[in-house]
Formats: structure tokens, C-alpha cells, sequence
């Protein structure tokens, strides 16, 4: 019987790491379902969704722990068992001026209203117009029935001035 568990990856940077976590699943007898794979702060990092025969984990963590182990630390982990959440989805986006404890202040607000973040992306740039940096965030939110996705706005426009960004919230999908 199949079962899925989540693969991580992290080490340094390289041509060729994606395909070899692609070979070892294959090798395995696994199935690449779902993957956030990128370079941050100079190093690979990654998560997968694999799904693999229950008899065929052990293979897998065999042929994981051959690709790179002096520059690759990859862990594997059983999914829990899923149940779809109820609420409806907002997507996120905020853009202001670069400064200590955006994030927190921003989930903070989100996890005060039960408001959960299904996907985060956030990056520091530099601007255009002045060469300060700029924080950009994107999130995909699922607001739980019974919170009006309006308090969401509002609790977070409450917030937008202390952290001089600009927070717009849209239908989600």
C-alpha cells in the first residue's frame, strides 16, 4: 500500500541536486508528487511530497543518504493524515520598507484570528526609486468559517502604518 511522506533537502548549492533527489525517489519506486525547491541564503533547500510503497522507505532512505552526505542533509517524514480544512482562501500580498519584525507582526495578527498560512514567500530587495530595501511578501491564507475575511482586512490595516507597508487582500484559490 502506498504511503507519502515528506522529503527535505538542504546543503550547498549545486548543479544537478534536483535530479538526484529525482533519481534516488525514482530508484526507489517512488512517485515526485508536489515540491517547493529553491537556493536561499546561498544553500539548496527543499521539501517533497513522494508517495512510495511502505516496503520500498527503506530504499529510499538508502539511496537519499548516497547522493551527497558530507553537503546534503536530507530527512524524510510521514504526512499525517489529511483532512481538508474548512474556510474559504484570501491571497496576500504586502510590499513596504524593509525592517525587523515585519513577519511577526503580520502573523501575529493572522494567527490572533485563527487565520492559517498555507504558503509564505517573502523577499528584501532592493527599490527602485531610492535603493532602500523593500520587503515583499505573498501568502496564501485559509480564514476559518465564522471569521469574516472583512476583520481579516481590517485587523491588518490596523497594522499597516506601524509597519509602513502597503497589505492588499484578494479571493484566494
Amino acid at each position: 500500500m502506498p504511503t507519502t511522506m515528506i522529503l527535505t533537502a538542504l546543503g550547498t548549492d549545486r548543479p544537478g541536486l534536483t535530479a538526484a533527489l529525482a533519481d534516488a525517489v525514482t530508484e526507489a519506486g517512488g512517485n515526485w508528487l508536489e515540491s517547493q525547491l529553491g537556493r536561499l541564503g546561498g544553500k539548496y533547500v527543499g521539501a517533497v511530497l513522494v508517495e512510495i510503497g511502505e516496503g520500498d522507505v527503506a530504499r529510499l532512505e538508502a539511496a537519499l543518504a548516497a547522493i551527497d552526505p558530507a553537503t546534503l542533509a536530507v530527512t524524510l517524514a510521514p504526512t499525517a493524515p489529511h483532512h481538508p480544512p474548512a474556510g474559504h482562501h484570501l491571497s496576500l500580498e504586502l510590499v513596504g520598507a524593509d525592517r525587523p519584525g515585519i513577519v511577526r507582526e503580520v502573523t501575529s495578527v493572522l494567527a490572533g484570528l485563527g487565520v492559517n498560512i498555507e504558503s509564505l514567500e517573502t523577499a528584501a530587495e532592493p527599490g527602485s526609486w531610492s535603493g532602500e530595501l523593500l520587503f515583499r511578501a505573498r501568502a496564501e491564507l485559509l480564514v476559518p468559517d465564522g471569521v469574516d475575511p472583512d476583520a481579516v482586512s481590517t485587523a491588518l490595516e490596523a497594522i499597516s502604518g506601524e509597519i509602513m507597508a502597503d497589505i492588499t487582500l484578494s479571493p484566494g484559490g
